[in-house]
């Protein structure tokens, strides 16, 4: 007996020994482990990095930028229904242990002696709060070392944080798979859902992923994936947190993934889209751009948009097919199954409705097509083929294109398409309805062009459109393509002379005029576009009605260039421009975005307005760090609510660029050459309309600015490499630029008043005979219209002439009343000067 408590004596100091031993060692390993534990206080103040969304003026996505697909998403924000999916997953005791599950470390030790030495990879035990710590702080090595620093930091991050805390990071940092990080970006990814709108199958499959994103693929290995969403809600429903018919019904949802689009695709906005992002990189630098989580809230009006980019493409291809057929865009065998060789072409994906298709057979009445097949999700291509007719009216317009011209109108759809022969297809329309089963042919047009909308009272940007399509070029010739603007520069010569004596009514010659270039220089001899056809005195407002180049000359003679290239950089439209007298005939180099702000500012009464593509710009905190309209507010605060105090006024110190009856004078003028100018196709509109027409020297450019009281647009055609677009009127800006504006104002306007230009304090409106300029007799009859004079400068009765000369430019003898000669240089009614 005495041996057995001898015995019992000694195992009992030697395990005390041990214990204390262990208990020393345990101490000596966590003091070890604790010495370079990273500082987890950072927590406190943790930014990750969250991407920048970019919204339309109706709330509506246009583009998302990140490094990181992540939206953060506070707690309290987080149903419970998704938290209790990933602690069911993840961490079911989360809320009860203290940062290690001692249960779960257990289990897991069993399984690793189990699989000790086959190479497989040793089951997790971590809790959430573990995750975090390692996800946050440490790395992703498998070690014992790792592990303990790992615990330790848990339990620091238990006794400082709460729970909800803790809880906050991991739903907000974790990797889901798809480029998507945290649950809020997951949802909108897989499901295209916020979290709150997710079913219970939903949610299960978001917090299966965290193990194994990359092999619970929702195509690739969908069986794998249902699986283990299965099991969440299996384990959901164990836990008391679901109903048993709730998961029933989980188990039995389909695993169906939404088609996201990214925003932009959905307005044909990619090129104001990318505009944005340029902006937001040059104002705060990528790193903000891209992990920032700003909140950007853009002047883009998608219904705008939307009108802008059909009516733009239109008269692109309009154009283009006038031109005739080029051929298809490549050949195929069609030997097999032609679907997967056509998937593998690359096709434009931003011209909807018009999709790629291969022609399988064709007779004379009609040929039949094959649709490039969509691929799915996972990138396998779609085992569905879809076909379509192209009958003889989907290919009449398609006339052969040869170096002379075009050829014959086609009688049969075999003499355009072959079997084999790669093309695009939209659907085909009879009076305004489409033809079920056919299609029409159409070809990517080689000619481009640009169109900018904008607000001309703020600069706001409604709409954009740089190109046919973005996915074929990123070259957005709305704000990086400096083309020739021809004569719709114009109106910038007229602003100045009109702020400078001119009237509406001062007559100029329209006649040849030579210019000497100095020393070594040819002589230079503007014409008309009339060729030869001069009309003699002429008033400033039918010289810009008719677009008359030697007047423009003669009023640049007078006025002088210096104060013209003032002017020019007043409004924006150049930096610089050289005191050469081409240049007031719009020579310069200059962009769409350019000419509608300066059109805007004529519109607006001349002050001046800074194009923007964005309103506002907040933080992820929801701080405002930028605003466009920088107008002072006065009365807007009230703290104490309504007291019947005077309204809020707008202060508005925005430079004036341009007097504001110069700025009526010009919109008046400009209303006349759409009313029986150079772009009377825009009367169809109904609406007050001003603006002006433009064409470059051999017609390389064509181009339209013009504006309403509340909608200015700017749009020009022409090849990327310039060419003539054609000869005679078929290539003016009045023939192919303004039946665009045309198409585009008609829908943009067509829910607006035809309300007129308000007109300025102090104009005064006289009946004149439109072609002298003088005020008008009772026998004028339909001759009359009501001019805009500033005060002291309306016409008198009659006129003297003090000098004229002949139709070389010589000076003749002068003479007194009546009507002058053709060949008079400048006469102001009334005042008998001569320029």
């Amino acid at each position: 007996m005495r041996f057995l408590v001898r015995f019992l004596g000694f195992l009992f100091a030697a395990g005390t020994v041990v214990f204390l031993v262990g208990v020393a060692a345990a101490a000596g390993l966590i003091w070890h482990f604790s010495k370079d534990l990273p500082d987890y206080s950072q927590l406190q103040d943790y930014e990750p990095p969250v991407m920048t969304r970019v919204h339309a003026v109706d709330g509506s996505l246009v583009g998302e930028y990140a490094r990181e697909r992540r939206l953060y998403l506070p707690i309290q924000a987080v149903p419970k229904l998704v938290i209790n999916a990933f602690l069911a997953a993840e961490d079911k005791n989360f809320y009860e242990h203290g940062g290690i599950d001692f249960t779960g470390m257990a289990r897991a030790a069993v399984v690793y002696a189990q699989n000790f030495g086959s190479n497989r990879r040793p089951q997790g035990a971590s809790t959430i709060t573990q995750q975090v710590a390692k996800n946050f702080l440490l790395t992703n090595e498998v070690s014992f070392a790792r592990k303990i620093k790992e615990a330790l930091l848990a339990m620091r991050i238990e006794r400082t944080y709460s729970k909800d805390k803790i809880l906050e990071l991991y739903l907000n940092e974790i990797y889901l798979g798809s480029g998507a990080y945290g649950i809020a970006a997951a949802s909108l990814v897989y499901f295209d859902k916020s979290v709150n709108e997710l079913t219970v199958a939903e949610a299960a499959y978001l917090a299966a992923l965290p193990k194994m994103p990359g092999s619970l693929h929702p195509i690739r290995n969908r069986d794998r994936a249902i699986e283990r969403r299965n099991y969440v809600v299996d384990r959901l429903l164990e836990n008391g947190w679901i109903k048993q018919a709730d998961a029933d019904k989980a188990r039995k949802d389909p695993l169906t993934i939404a088609s996201r689009n990214t925003g932009a695709h959905i307005f044909a906005g990619e090129y104001f889209a990318e505009e944005v992002r340029r902006d937001i990189f040059e104002r705060y630098g990528e790193k903000k751009l891209y992990e920032g989580g700003l909140s950007v809230r853009t002047t883009l009006d998608p219904k705008i948009q939307v009108m802008a980019r059909k009516a733009m493409v239109a008269g692109l291809v309009r154009y283009d097919q006038e031109q005739g057929y080029r051929g298809p865009v490549s050949k195929l065998d069609i030997s097999g199954d032609w679907g997967l060789k056509l998937a593998e072409i690359k096709s434009l994906s931003d011209i909807s409705p018009w999709r790629m298709a291969v022609v399988l057979e064709t007779s004379d009445q009609s040929a039949r097509i094959g649709f490039q097949p969509p691929r799915e999700l996972g990138g396998a291509v779609s085992k569905e083929r879809q076909t379509g007719l192209i009958t003889l009216d989907g290919v009449k317009w398609a006339r052969a294109a040869t170096p002379n011209g075009r050829g014959k109108v086609p009688t049969s759809v075999a003499q355009v398409l072959q079997p084999g022969d790669v093309i695009y297809a939209d659907p085909l329309f009879k009076e305004g309805n489409p033809v079920e089963g056919q299609y029409r042919l159409e070809q990517l047009p080689e000619v481009s062009g640009a169109m900018v909308a904008m607000d001309p009272n703020t600069g706001r940007v409604l709409a954009m459109v740089g190109g046919f399509s973005f996915d074929q070029s990123q070259f957005n010739r709305a704000t990086q393509a400096y083309r020739q603007p021809g004569s719709s520069f114009k109106p910038i010569v007229y602003s100045s002379a009109l702020d400078n004596g001119y009237t509406p009514s001062t007559q100029v010659v329209d006649a040849p005029i030579e210019i000497d270039q100095g020393q070594g220089g040819q002589v230079w001899r503007p014409d008309n576009f009339s060729n030869g056809k001069y009309l003699g005195p002429t008033t400033l407002r039918n010289a810009l009605r008719l677009s008359l180049n030697t007047v423009t000359v003669r009023l640049a003679q007078d006025v002088g260039m210096p104060l013209i290239s003032e002017y020019a950089r007043r409004f924006g439209v150049y930096d610089e421009l050289p005191n050469y007298l081409s240049y007031a005939l719009g020579a310069g180099e200059t962009t769409a975005m350019r000419m509608v702000t300066a059109y805007s500012m004529i519109a607006n009464g001349g002050r001046r307005v800074k194009p923007t593509l964005i309103d506002r710009i907040q933080d992820r905190y929801g701080h405002t760090i930028f605003k466009h309209d920088a107008r002072e507010c006065r009365g807007c605060d009230a703290p104490d609510g309504w007291k019947n105090q005077s309204e809020p006024q707008l202060v508005d110190r925005r430079e004036q660029v341009l007097d504001t009856m110069t700025a009526y004078q010009i919109t008046s003028m400009l209303e006349g050459v759409v009313q029986a100018g150079t772009a009377t196709v825009l009367r169809e509109v109904g609406k007050p309309i001003a603006g002006k027409t433009g064409t470059t020297n051999e017609a390389k450019d064509a181009w339209f600015v013009g504006f309403s009281p509340d909608l200015a647009v700017a749009i020009y055609m022409g090849y990327d490499k310039p060419r003539p677009l054609g000869k005679g009127n078929a290539a003016t800006g009045g023939h192919l630029a303004a039946p665009i504006a045309k198409d585009f104002m008609k829908l943009a306007l067509a829910d607006k008043p035809a309300t007129p230009f308000k007109i300025p304090a102090g104009i005064k409106l006289v009946r004149v005979d439109s072609k002298t300029g003088m005020r008008a007799s009772p026998g004028d009859g339909g001759r009359t219209i009501m001019e805009a004079f500033k005060p002291g400068t309306a016409p008198p009765d009659n006129y003297s002439v003090i000098g004229v000369a002949d139709a070389d430019g010589r000076m003749m003898p002068s003479q007194s009343g009546g009507q002058p000669d053709t060949g008079s240089f400048i006469i102001r009614p009334g005042t008998g000067s001569l320029y």
